[in-house]
């Protein structure tokens, strides 16, 4: 998988040794940037704009994300509870199988709730009114899958032959959609404005029947609109033509696009030596704080990557014989102590860390690069890696 992403920006002059290692940095000021064109994106087209907690929720940021966009989107309980506690403005929660036992929290703290497919939204009838009847006020939504694949890794697709995520639309029927205030659908992953444009042409005929009875429309996310070359006046002509036809409100939720090109993992060269070619050990991990590296899978860009020189296969110190990051160019062989960055590791990376082989998890830092202000916001101990076990 090739990421298009990797731009340095202001990190090509932040000194890495500033910061513990391994250490996430992200740059407030990038964040701020990408939000703005998220707002500016709803502020043209009159579509409300959510961030997808799954890929970004660095709540100490909430306030910051607050002032720009609509809300946020959670893919259960926790991200829900850490939406209403920390973030502003809508908390939507979609999840693909709830438990009954979260159900009543759920709908306490959600705006809307979007079930995975009817039957579940029908065996949780007595949940939903039970809630009701305590007086919670909350819209429902169903997702759907388009069957319409757009995707470019099967994994990553979730219109892919036998997918989980979402109710097949050539099986919907009128009596699914009782009680039901708007469909979401999500197909895209870190992709631009024309894959959504041909999925909304083979979906829309197929729920446009139910338009009338509809309050909203959700695009889910995988939009990369902040990427510098992202279609965006189409985007905006586009949510703006369908919420005018269709007199519905219409929502975008990204989550990547809200971090892009908008923090490091800073690491340790830890040994190096011969074997075919020069070995780097790292005290950064693929397999602990890159996992999309070995998942996805993809060579994350590196901070100065020389053209020429030495070439050394970096891996992690995990003992995970996969736990490798990929093989990149340095200007002089690197030398035991020098510090290394990983581009663009904001989304995704922070969220999916684990402490497998007793790994320690990154620090996390918050700078500014336009006052050049830095805070370090959280280090990890023992506990945290104890406190996971029993």
């Amino acid at each position: 998988m090739e990421t298009r992403a990797g731009d340095p920006g202001a990190f090509a002059h932040f000194n890495l040794k500033r910061v513990p290692s391994p250490c996430f940095v992200v740059d407030e000021a990038a964040i701020r940037r990408n939000l703005a064109t998220l707002k500016d994106i709803g502020d043209r087209s009159g579509a409300k704009v959510l961030l997808a907690l799954k890929a970004f929720s660095m709540w100490s940021l909430g306030d910051v994300v607050g002032e720009y966009l609509d809300g946020v989107c959670a893919s259960g309980l926790w991200e829900a509870q850490l939406g209403r506690d920390h973030y502003h403005g809508i908390v939507e929660t979609y999840c693909a199988g709830y438990k009954a036992a979260d159900l009543p929290e759920i709908f306490r703290l959600s705006d809307t709730v979007v079930f995975n497919s009817p039957m579940q939204h029908r065996r949780f009838a007595a949940e939903i009114a039970a809630a009701r009847a305590a007086g919670e006020q909350f819209d429902l939504g169903l997702r759907l899958n388009p069957e319409h694949s757009e995707g470019e890794v099967p994994k990553y697709d979730p219109c892919q032959p036998g997918s989980r995520l979402g109710f097949p639309v050539s099986q919907l029927r009128p009596e699914d959609m009782e009680d039901i205030s708007g469909l979401h659908f999500h197909t895209l992953c870190e992709q631009d404005f024309e894959p959504l444009r041909r999925t909304w042409e083979a979906l829309e005929p197929q729920i446009a029947p139910y338009f009338g009875q509809l309050k909203w429309l959700n695009f889910g996310g995988g939009h990369h609109v902040t990427r510098s070359d992202y279609q965006r006046d189409e985007l905006v002509a586009f949510l703006k033509d369908i919420r005018e036809r269709t007199g519905l409100t219409v929502y975008i939720e990204p989550g990547e696009a809200v971090a892009l090109d908008a923090g490091i993992l800073v690491g340790e060269i830890l040994d190096t030596f011969e074997n075919a070619m020069p070995i780097g050990i790292t005290d950064i991990s693929a397999t602990c704080h890159m996992p999309d590296v070995i998942e996805a899978p993809y060579r994350p860009a590196m901070l100065s990557e020389a053209p020429e020189g030495v070439t050394m296969r970096l891996g992690g110190p995990s003992c995970l014989a996969g736990d490798v990051i990929g093989d990149y160019g340095f200007a002089a062989a690197p030398q035991v102590g020098d510090r290394i960055a990983f581009l663009d590791q904001a989304h995704y990376s922070m969220v999916k860390t684990n402490t497998f082989n007793g790994v320690p998890l990154p620090s996390i830092a918050l700078w500014n690069s336009e006052t050049d202000s830095l805070r370090l916001i959280k280090q990890f101990g023992y506990a945290d890696f104890r406190d996971r076990l029993s």
